[in-house]
Parts: structure tokens; C-alpha cells; sequence
């Protein structure tokens, strides 16, 4: 008796925990399929200035690359097919400075655009952030920004 009430007890209390948990979640990692890993390395290295770190999983067709904060870029060169490339599917990113930003991609040449497809130029969001966004190698869209995030 004493057994099946200790396993009652103990089955209403997991029950009861588990409906109360809430996750913390925080960004790990984002996973890019790319088809030149070098030429894609090459940007996100030059022109969003993320450093190389090691890439645990030894296989020579992924490079890992980690943002200011910790979050993590993983390029995998393989077979893009099936994958489109549209603006409202992007990747956002602040930085520190969006005038100096722009001036290196200018000086890179980097084509930028406004949301709108304006070349060369800006625009503000409604929160009144400004952005430009720029194409990777592959054609994924970023956005970058000047959201305050330092």
C-alpha cells in the first residue's frame, strides 16, 4: 500500500511539474547551405566581420563562424536545390555603426538596397530602425541595422 501510494504521490507530481515548465530559449545556431563554402566564408568574414571558430564536426565541407553575442553561423556546402531566396526570408543583424557599414560596402563594393528595392540607399522600419540589406554568395538576403542591441 505504502509502495502504490509513494508512486501516486510521485506521478502527480511529475504531472504537475511538467504542465508548469516553461523553456528558456536562447539562439545556438543557424545552419546555411551554401555551394562556394570559401566564397561564403570569405563574405561573412570580410563584410559581416564574424570570426572562424572551430568546427566540432571535423568534416570539410562545413566551416563555423560565431556573431559578437556567441551565436553561431554553420555553412554546409551542399545541393541548394529547393531552396528560394526571398527578402522576407532573411537574417537580421545590428550593428554597431549603419553609416560606417554602408561606407565599407561601398568602398567593397557590396550592392545595398532599401527594403523597397531602392539601390544604393536606406530606409527606416516603423520602429524607426534603419536598415539595408545586402546578398550573400548564395543570394540569402540579410538585413543589417542599427537596432540597439550593444
Amino acid at each position: 500500500m505504502r509502495h502504490f501510494l509513494f508512486t501516486c504521490i510521485l506521478a502527480i507530481s511529475i504531472q504537475l511539474s511538467a504542465q508548469n515548465f516553461k523553456p528558456v530559449v536562447k539562439t545556438d545556431h543557424f545552419a546555411v547551405v551554401v555551394t562556394d563554402l570559401s566564397a561564403s566564408a570569405q563574405f561573412y568574414s570580410e563584410i559581416l566581420g564574424l570570426g572562424e571558430i572551430t568546427n566540432q564536426t571535423k568534416k570539410s565541407n562545413i566551416r563555423w563562424f560565431a556573431f559578437a553575442d556567441g551565436v553561431e553561423l554553420h555553412l554546409i556546402q551542399t545541393s541548394k536545390e529547393g531552396i528560394e531566396t526571398k527578402k522576407d526570408f532573411h537574417l537580421a543583424v545590428a550593428v554597431n555603426s549603419l553609416p560606417d557599414f554602408i561606407k565599407m560596402l561601398e568602398e567593397k563594393k557590396v550592392p545595398f538596397e532599401s527594403w523597397q528595392g531602392e539601390s544604393g540607399k536606406s530606409n527606416s522600419r516603423p520602429d524607426g530602425v534603419n536598415q539595408v540589406y545586402i546578398q550573400d554568395p548564395d543570394g540569402y538576403w540579410i538585413e543589417v541595422n542599427d537596432a540597439n542591441r550593444f
